[in-house]
């Protein structure tokens, strides 16, 4: 067996010591996923979603019947996270990203596409040189399915052998494997909680709150203390401490369809919510900008370094969509 495990949370200096936890870590997650997942495993079930500042401004959904028949490019390369064979030459087909944003297009505006994978790992590369090269989706390696433990069903494939230099601008870490999601610059805001849509100017519209500390997103963020700007879960909830059932959860999900399922999401208890910082932030740093989908934006979940223990062990989501609740959580009061 071929293994591939994605270093997704790959700080700019990260020392030996980190690189061996995160690879470590990575192993059992995906281990994991695929003992949970199996049946989402499936290729006959995988679905593309592409989202974002596309040109209708919708989002649209390739199931794979529809990705079969896009499926027509064929790139040989050598596969550097195939750590028994990294120097074979190996024949991928697949779908070249420039013809599916040509097919739908994206806003003058937009510099990068990010692509996001099941296991909430997400890769950024510049729409100009997904434009130029042949960058694949490839669902096929040697004519053969790709394997959920060799990146698929589908895996972003760079041509190194046929542009070295793109191995200067995208080392291996970009290669990035069970792609679900390709977000085209960054979406705007838009939080699912009960049966309400909420925008950036109604969270805006909350009390605001700032922390400053290392962060817990593994990918694309700075070292040390970062503020972090956005509201608190219980003010988006609209939901006092009192009204929490002390044995209630509210349930966060992202955009990884990891987090998707119904008995997954971060779950967050009633008194962690009543009593501790967990915010949903939509902006960062000193000026307060706006976190693009390159940091896992528009909003992300964080934890104030004051919660307790077992709550700031909880993952740092990227890419939240939905508040959802337990049988013991109603969200119907937010009005």
């Amino acid at each position: 067996m071929t293994l591939i495990f994605g270093l997704g949370g790959c700080t700019n200096n990260p020392t030996d010591e980190q690189l061996e936890v995160w690879r470590k870590e990575a192993i059992a997650r995906n281990a994991e996923i695929v003992a949970n997942n199996a049946k989402k495993a499936l290729q006959s079930e995988w679905n593309l979603l592409i989202q974002g500042e596309t040109g209708t401004g919708k989002s649209v959904k390739l199931n794979w019947q529809q990705l079969q028949t896009l499926a027509k490019t064929q790139v040989k390369t050598v596969n550097p996270l195939d750590v028994v064979n990294p120097n074979e030459v190996v024949d991928f087909r697949g779908i070249p990203v420039s013809q599916i944003l040509q097919q739908f297009g994206g806003d003058n505006r937009v510099t990068d596409v990010t692509f996001v994978c099941f296991d909430s790992y997400y890769v950024t590369v510049s729409l100009q040189d997904l434009l130029a090269y042949p960058i694949i989706l490839a669902i096929a390696k040697n004519g053969q399915p790709i394997k959920r433990d060799q990146g698929g069903p589908i895996y972003l494939v760079f041509p190194y052998t046929q542009y070295p230099q793109l191995k200067q601008k995208y080392d291996d870490t970009a290669w990035a494997f069970y792609v679900s999601n390709i977000i085209v610059g960054t979406e705007p805001v838009s939080l699912r909680i009960g049966q309400r849509t909420l925008d950036l100017a109604t969270l805006d519209k909350l009390p605001q709150v700032t922390i400053n500390q290392p962060v817990g997103y593994r990918s694309a963020w700075p070292n040390g203390k970062v503020k972090l700007h956005g509201v608190r879960v219980r003010d988006v909830l609209g939901l006092s401490g009192k009204q929490l059932s002390a044995q209630g959860e509210v349930i966060v999900r992202s955009k990884a369809p990891v987090y998707q399922d119904q008995t997954g999401g971060v779950r967050l208890a009633a008194s962690d919510i009543s009593n501790c910082d967990i915010l949903l932030a939509t902006r960062w740093g000193d000026n307060r900008q706006l976190i693009p989908a390159k940091m896992g934006g528009p909003v992300t979940l964080a934890f104030s370094s004051q919660c307790p223990g077992k709550t700031i062990q909880l993952p740092w989501l990227t890419f939240v969509e939905e508040l959802s609740r337990d049988d013991a959580v109603s969200l119907q009061n937010n009005k």
